[in-house]
């Protein structure tokens, strides 16, 4: 069985395990209504409307 002859060093194995860790960016859809950037299936924060109804009094 296969052993390496040298040990890996804490900054080579820490960076090896952060890659795991990156982070996606959340995905945008725009509002039919007003047409500003929201999250998907959520309410839109800025006129509170969700699926062809106001669900949130936006003030």
């Amino acid at each position: 069985m296969a052993v390496p002859k040298k040990k890996k060093s804490r900054s080579k194995t820490h960076s090896r395990r952060a890659a795991a860790w990156t982070l996606a960016v959340p995905s945008r859809s725009d509002c039919p209504r007003c047409g500003s950037a929201k999250l998907p299936h959520r309410v839109c924060g800025a006129c509170g409307w969700y699926h062809g109804r106001q669900a949130v009094d936006v003030s």
